[in-house]
Protein backbone atom coordinates (compact mmCIF):
# COMPACT_ATOMS: atom_id res chain seq x y z
CA UNK A 1 0.00 0.00 0.00
CA UNK A 2 1.38 3.02 -1.49
CA UNK A 3 0.54 6.49 0.57
CA UNK A 4 -2.45 4.74 2.52
CA UNK A 5 -4.19 3.53 -0.53
CA UNK A 6 -4.59 0.33 -1.32
CA UNK A 7 -3.70 -1.30 -4.82
CA UNK A 8 -6.31 -0.11 -7.31
CA UNK A 9 -4.78 -2.06 -10.46
CA UNK A 10 -6.22 -0.45 -13.58
CA UNK A 11 -8.35 1.97 -11.43
CA UNK A 12 -5.39 3.47 -10.90
CA UNK A 13 -4.82 4.91 -14.24
CA UNK A 14 -8.44 4.90 -15.00
CA UNK A 15 -9.73 8.38 -16.00
CA UNK A 16 -13.29 7.55 -14.44
CA UNK A 17 -12.15 7.06 -11.36
CA UNK A 18 -12.02 9.29 -8.12
CA UNK A 19 -10.31 8.82 -4.84
CA UNK A 20 -12.98 9.76 -1.66
CA UNK A 21 -11.26 10.22 1.80
CA UNK A 22 -13.62 9.75 4.86
CA UNK A 23 -13.66 11.55 8.00
CA UNK A 24 -11.93 8.81 9.49
CA UNK A 25 -9.25 8.92 6.87
CA UNK A 26 -10.21 5.92 5.37
CA UNK A 27 -10.37 6.23 1.15
CA UNK A 28 -12.01 4.41 -1.66
CA UNK A 29 -12.12 4.50 -4.61
CA UNK A 30 -15.48 5.45 -6.73
CA UNK A 31 -16.32 4.50 -10.10
CA UNK A 32 -17.88 6.88 -11.73
CA UNK A 33 -19.01 4.80 -14.84
CA UNK A 34 -21.85 3.40 -11.79
CA UNK A 35 -23.55 6.60 -12.28
CA UNK A 36 -25.06 5.83 -15.39
CA UNK A 37 -24.44 2.07 -16.10
CA UNK A 38 -25.36 -0.69 -13.29
CA UNK A 39 -23.31 -3.14 -15.03
CA UNK A 40 -20.05 -0.90 -12.85
CA UNK A 41 -19.67 -1.66 -9.16
CA UNK A 42 -19.70 2.00 -7.44
CA UNK A 43 -17.09 1.20 -5.02
CA UNK A 44 -15.40 -1.26 -6.64
CA UNK A 45 -13.14 -4.54 -4.94
CA UNK A 46 -9.35 -3.78 -5.22
CA UNK A 47 -7.36 -4.23 -6.73
CA UNK A 48 -9.50 -4.32 -10.19
CA UNK A 49 -7.61 -6.45 -12.83
CA UNK A 50 -10.49 -6.70 -15.62
CA UNK A 51 -12.97 -3.77 -16.46
CA UNK A 52 -14.63 -3.41 -19.59
CA UNK A 53 -15.43 0.32 -18.61
CA UNK A 54 -11.30 1.08 -18.05
CA UNK A 55 -10.26 4.35 -20.31
CA UNK A 56 -6.32 5.22 -19.75
CA UNK A 57 -6.05 9.01 -18.16
CA UNK A 58 -4.64 10.77 -20.54
CA UNK A 59 -1.33 11.58 -20.39
CA UNK A 60 -0.16 15.24 -20.47
CA UNK A 61 2.15 15.77 -23.74
CA UNK A 62 5.59 17.11 -23.23
CA UNK A 63 6.04 20.84 -24.42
Amino acid sequence: MRGGRPPAGLCARCRHRRWIRSDRGSAFLLCRLSRDDARFRRYPTLPVLRCAGFQAEAEEEAP
